[in-house]
């Protein structure tokens, strides 16, 4: 699932963006050329619902590095505006996922860009029933 979102914020940055912003989803080491995107999930979490249901809290960082050396923060301010837009809602197999808690700072003359996408899942196989339960009931005559 986290491979998926990843995914798809991809494609909306490049929509936004285009080929020139390069998308990173691994740490470069050496040679990072600005300006480019790093896109990282930070602690996915989850747990049971009801039945097969599970929720599953994910929450991203996309890091911008700007390539302006002289106004980075501008920059970073400008991009900021233009993700809040673009990463409102990915596009996701099947449907479409909102993102949330949507906030950014930036830091050294880099942008921290945060946002949720948080779902409920449901696991195949494990639908439960009811099942079946008689019951037997008599009137007590009072006297």
């Amino acid at each position: 699932m986290i491979n998926t979102i990843i995914e798809a914020v991809s494609a909306a940055l490049y929509e936004e963006f285009g080929d020139r912003y390069r998308i990173h989803m691994e740490e470069v080491s050496q040679g990072l050329e600005e300006p480019c995107f790093f896109i990282q999930a930070l602690e996915p979490a989850g747990g049971l619902l009801r039945g097969p249901r599970y929720t599953r809290i994910n929450q991203f960082c996309i890091q911008y590095f700007p390539e302006s050396e002289k106004e980075p923060n501008r920059e970073c301010y400008n991009t900021a505006e233009r993700m809040f837009a673009c990463l409102e809602q990915i596009a996701l197999e099947g449907g479409s996922c909102r993102g949330t808690r949507r906030r950014y700072k930036v830091v050294d003359g880099r942008l921290n860009f945060f946002v949720n996408y948080d779902c409920i899942l449901r696991r195949e196989g494990e639908e439960q029933s009811m099942g079946e339960m008689t019951s037997r009931t008599e009137v007590k005559e009072g006297g």
